[in-house]
């Protein structure tokens, strides 16, 4: 095997499949209609259809957006009734019945079992809106402009979220990116040091030509970076080293809240508190767009419209994110199906590991979100074309698309992961005999 696309017999991910009037009219910058290569036309909890009848296992989930599958009856009922009778569809920031019902739910459910204090500001509709506005707020609180951001970190791709973004996506901004100062993630590197000793040593030493940040950003576990887990010990230091140096520590669960990683709150396990948390992709529950910052009540220094946007009140995802509240977190019933999940994958891609030795395999998680990394990068871009020949969509991550990325909807049955991870196994393996 030498080591490139072509040495392995995959479906092809050309984008053949699309027409070729469309594929000439959208812009090149399309990236997943190139990966998979189909029309699809509808989909329903696990499960996507093309316009030509095939069907395909989803490991994707919208990049994180389909915590609850795709057209959940529950949340579906709920938006249709919504509409049915005349809801409200845009109102700006307008206090709306249905933004009063998703506030009072979201207090009741997630803020106050947890003993959380955070205030609820709805920014523009994307993670990415979240990222900028939490950036902004931490330099007007303190008056200070650097905020520090980590290794192989993906906070989005407007142009503050990138300057705190690591790696190759950068370039997207155009124009040189500032006022970061980047340190190791956890786990980063070989020396087996901690960025976090690194970090202190430059806080106190008043020679080290580096000012105190204005804040921290940081993912609990990096997605688009590799799936980088960070530790509860690594986690909760940070949140020390924040507070000792009065650093607003700013994390950033879109991807990986929602009970993605296990709790609603990837940081719940660390026992931290951040002071700004950001979500977007499944707070609506059912892939409408909709995200907000959650900021703690000291913090809360904006003027009446300083920063807002013309999006920042989906009022139906404010209906489907009350109903996915309702549905889902009144008691702990998700949260244990995710972690019972969970550890059927890690099961799974130990005995992978095992089996094939040959690729290096190092697989890592926490709740429905792991990755699995191979010492040759490219591996992970031919298993990713070969489950999609074999009936299931799966992505890849990583600054070289070196890493396998397990998404699946937190509603995913036990015999529909079975069947995903199946598939991913007979890939590995075909490649394995090639």
């Amino acid at each position: 095997m030498s080591g490139t696309d072509t040495d392995f017999p995959v479906a092809d991910a050309s984008g053949s499949a699309i027409p070729a009037d469309l594929a000439s009219l959208e812009s090149e910058v399309r990236s997943y209609s190139r990966a998979w290569p189909a029309v699809f036309r509808s989909a329903s909890g696990s499960r996507l259809r093309t316009d030509t009848g095939d069907s395909y296992l989803d490991f994707f989930a919208g990049a994180g957006s389909l915590n609850y599958g795709h057209n959940n009856p529950v949340l579906k009922r709920a938006l249709l009734e919504y509409l049915d009778a005349d809801g409200i569809t845009h109102g700006l920031d307008m206090m709306t019945s249905a933004k009063a019902d998703f506030l009072r739910a979201f207090q009741a459910k997630v803020l106050d079992p947890r003993g959380l204090d955070h205030k609820v500001q709805f920014t523009g509709p994307t993670g990415t809106n979240a990222v900028e506005a939490a950036l902004k707020l931490a330099r007007k609180v303190t008056g200070r402009h650097a905020v520090a951001a980590f290794t192989h970190a993906f906070h989005g791709m407007s142009l503050g979220s990138l300057a705190v973004t690591a790696g190759p996506k950068q370039a997207g901004a155009g124009i040189p990116v500032g006022h970061t100062l980047r340190l190791p993630y956890d786990g980063f590197g070989t020396s087996g040091g901690s960025g976090l000793d690194l970090f202190e040593e430059l806080l106190k030493d008043c020679g080290s030509g580096v000012e105190v940040p204005a804040a921290v950003i940081v993912e609990t576990v990096q997605g688009e970076g590799g799936v980088n887990v960070a530790s509860v010990d690594w986690l909760q230091r940070l949140a020390s080293l924040c507070e000792r140096w009065e650093m607003l520590l700013i994390l950033d669960d879109v991807q990986t809240g929602c009970g993605r990683t296990g709790h609603f709150f990837s940081f719940e396990s660390a026992g931290i508190r951040p002071d700004l948390v950001c979500l977007s992709k499944s707070i609506s529950g059912y892939g409408l767009p909709m995200a907000l910052l959650l900021l703690r009540p000291q913090f809360d220094v904006w003027k009446p419209g300083e920063h807002n946007g013309t999006f920042r009140g989906n009022n139906p995802a404010f209906v489907t994110a009350t109903a996915a509240l309702a549905n889902y977190w009144a008691d702990s019933t998700l949260t244990e199906a995710t972690e019972r999940n969970s550890h059927r994958i890690g099961e799974f891609l130990d005995r992978i590991a095992r089996a094939h030795p040959e690729f290096g395999l190092r697989s890592r998680g926490r709740g429905l979100m792991w990755g699995i990394a191979f010492d040759r990068p490219d591996l992970a871009r031919l298993i990713s074309r070969e489950s999609f020949a074999r009936g299931l969509v799966i992505e890849t991550s990583g600054a070289q698309s070196q890493v396998l990325k397990i998404l699946p909807p937190l509603t995913i049955t036990e015999a529909e992961l079975d069947e995903g991870l199946g598939v991913i196994g007979d890939a590995i393996d075909k490649l394995a005999a090639f």
